[in-house]
């Protein structure tokens, strides 16, 4: 009996689902469907040897990591080609009917969010997979799950054995809103626009962020083997009937003026849609006259994307604000009239520097043309100088900061302003305190901007370091705060302590180390003092770091007040070089390396594979190395240099050879073959 009430609470929890988030008609409250579902949870509990991977309990996500498997697509995904005006759609219709004679058209929106193929099997959900590059993509089935418009069963019986549901996974304009007002009241960088909020919320690590985020997912095309339909519409039609969401705004068209006409239509109403779109996809209704019209290497010929021109929107600018940022780059904004553009109401827009504002000629009590080309704040593309007012004055851009009134300074190569004054500009110090508590960098709790702020205005930090002199009772009486966050504040710094070298050294700040580049510094130097006594040479030296970036870690370290942080981080005891790592054995023990050159493996593999058997990754030869691994294209005066020192030089193969006694392990992680180029496979299977 307690297994038959399993099922039965999974189907009713499935049907209430659908008709709540696909069909809009909900039958039962929300509080009686939350009583059917912690039911089901319990019962779940109690008895996990009837788990089910498509259960609608897994729709709220896991809190538990996992890692993206690459899976190769069964069914290629393609892409489209696009154009871009209607001469050139006329182009294309033409191109086809010259083929295959008059045919029907299917029009559908292009939804502007990440593609998904779903794979089912006996009407069950086996797989979710992302575009990749069209022929492998990640496995992201645990995330796609916690979307609630995707149906984990089928409805019916109609449906083919196994058989792909392709689509696009969409953040609707309120969930993109949501979420951007969280992340800028924790002081986390936003996401620029819907289709990158729904592309990095499908790649969680946690699933259960997943299922807050309120992903929507558009379904719009059918692939497999023989499936049992001879038209587009009809294939969308059975898909519905099975449970998909597919997009009531598609349309059977005869010919290119109903085709024009569909496009002129939602050239406009799509202001009005929930969510975002960039086009409308044309595509061949007739499955025969697809498979006659075939492919090229990466579209289909019998369908193509027309693109919408990006939004405008004409009001006045009323006033120029000029904000400081943490590395002291100053930006012009324009506060405009309040106009509606692509969903939203705009009241700003970016003026990025002095040159993009003489370029235009912009003017204060300008009427402008407001764009929303995929930024989070739109930006000023034209002037209508029709509506410029008779007294209008050129604008003078600013040459002292508008925080601390240090004269502005321009570096060669850029085109922005600067501050130069970082240790005494608020912006910018409170600007480098944020950034270093930041997830990706210290990840230090509770210490949002505005508790920042706070801090900052009653004097209790003036830079990084000062958190780590933090007490709880110096905290607890601020405002919004009290002993119990003053508490869990000081112990997110404490825990921050342990926070791994990389991220310290994304979490300073230095102009141009972004995440990425810290990471591979870290791996190329090992510690901070390393890096502090590099040259310019040694620096450009690590991987992906080219004379700008050694310039600008030059420059940060050469400055006294930023040591003087980095000696109080030391003494507060954050991490300050790489973990070391379990080792496989003791073959090179007390021996030191430069690696450089290209091997058959990356230099972070072989530098790995070094400290795994005891030795040491130096950045510089010197005469304290005892080999050069040489590979392809290493500098010819690194060369000279270790023969003049009598530095061993060794091959990729010959340190191979060397460590050969330690075990199979580096033959399996060091030494595994590259793979032979295979021929694509041709394309198998329908892609309708």
């Amino acid at each position: 009996m307690t297994r038959a009430r399993i099922e039965i609470l999974r189907k009713t929890l499935e049907r209430h689902n659908y008709l709540y988030y696909v069909e809009n008609q909900p039958e039962i409250s929300d509080f009686e469907f939350d009583q059917l579902m912690h039911e089901l949870q319990a019962l779940e509990a109690a008895h996990p040897e009837w788990d089910d991977p498509n259960s609608p309990t897994r729709r709220v996500g896991s809190d538990l990591t996992s890692e993206f498997q690459t899976v190769e697509h069964r069914f290629p995904m393609l892409s489209l080609g696009n154009t871009y005006s209607l001469e050139e759609l006329h182009y294309f219709i033409e191109r086809i009917e010259r083929e295959v004679g008059e045919t029907e058209y299917v029009c559908e929106l292009k939804f502007d969010g990440t593609a998904i193929s779903l794979c089912y099997e006996n009407g069950a959900l086996l797989r979710a997979i992302t575009r990749g590059d069209g022929r492998q993509g990640d496995d992201v089935t645990a995330n796609i799950r916690t979307i609630r418009t995707i149906p984990l069963h089928l409805q019916g019986d109609t449906w083919p054995a196994y058989f792909e549901m392709r689509g696009e996974v969409l953040m609707p304009y309120a969930s993109f809103d949501k979420i951007n007002r969280e992340r800028e009241e924790q002081g986390e960088s936003l996401f620029a626009n819907p289709r990158n909020a729904a592309a990095g919320t499908l790649k969680q690590q946690a699933s259960s962020v997943v299922a807050r985020r309120g992903l929507d997912c558009i379904l719009y095309q059918l692939a497999g083997d023989n499936l049992p339909f001879t038209t587009h519409t009809a294939a969308l039609q059975a898909a519905a009937q099975w449970g998909f969401k597919t997009s009531d705004a598609a349309r059977l068209c005869h010919n290119r003026e109903e085709i024009d006409a569909f496009i002129a239509y939602w050239d406009e109403a799509r202001r009005t849609l929930p969510f975002a779109t960039d086009g409308v996809v044309i595509k061949v209704n007739d499955f025969a006259r697809r498979r006659q019209l075939g492919f090229t290497s990466k579209a289909p010929k019998w369908a193509v994307a027309y693109k919408f021109k990006a939004e405008q929107a004409l009001t006045r600018l009323e006033s120029i604000d000029y904000q400081v940022g943490r590395t002291g780059a100053v930006t012009p904004v324009a506060n405009l009239a309040p106009v509606q553009l692509a969903g939203t109401t705009v009241k700003r827009a970016t003026l990025h520097n002095a040159e993009q504002i003489a370029l235009l000629d912009i003017r204060v009590g300008d009427m402008v043309y407001v764009e929303k080309g995929g930024e989070i704040i739109p930006k000023i593309t034209e002037v209508e100088l029709a509506e410029r007012p008779a007294d209008s004055q050129p604008l003078q851009y600013i040459t002292v900061c508008p925080e601390c009134g240090t004269p502005l300074v321009r570096y060669e190569g850029e085109a922005k302003h600067y501050c130069p004054n970082q240790s005494g500009c608020r912006p910018q110090i409170i600007g480098r305190i944020i950034h270093f508590i930041r997830r990706k960098a210290m990840d230090i709790e509770g210490l949002g901007e505005e508790t920042v702020e706070l801090l900052y205005e009653n004097g209790l930090v003036r830079d990084i370091a000062d958190l780590y002199r933090l007490q709880a009772a110096q905290l607890a009486p601020l405002p919004r705060l009290g002993e119990k966050s003053a508490e869990n504040i000081i112990r997110s710094i404490r825990l921050s302590k342990q926070v791994p070298f990389e991220r310290l050294l994304f979490g300073l700040g230095i102009r141009f180390v972004g995440e990425t580049t810290a990471r591979y510094l870290a791996d190329h130097f090992r510690t901070l003092d390393a890096l502090m006594a590099a040259s310019r040479e040694e620096l450009v030296e690590a991987e992906e770091v080219g004379e700008k970036i050694a310039d600008a870690i030059l420059e940060y370290l050469a400055d006294e007040e930023n040591r003087r942080i980095i000696e109080q981080l030391r003494a507060a005891g954050l991490q300050f070089e790489v973990a070391e790592r379990e080792k496989a054995s003791t073959a090179l023990a007390g021996k030191s390396f430069v690696v450089s050159g290209k091997f058959t493996i990356s230099r972070d593999e072989l530098k790995q594979t070094i400290e795994k058997h005891g030795g040491r990754n130096l950045a510089a030869v010197s005469g304290n190395v005892d080999y050069l691994i040489a590979g392809e294209k290493m500098g010819p005066e690194k060369r000279k240099k270790a023969e003049k020192l009598g530095v061993a030089i060794l091959s990729e193969e010959e340190f191979m050879a060397m460590i050969a006694e330690a075990g199979p392990m580096v033959a399996s992680e060091a030494e595994a073959p590259v793979m032979e180029q295979k021929n694509e496979p041709p394309i198998q299977g329908s892609l309708f």
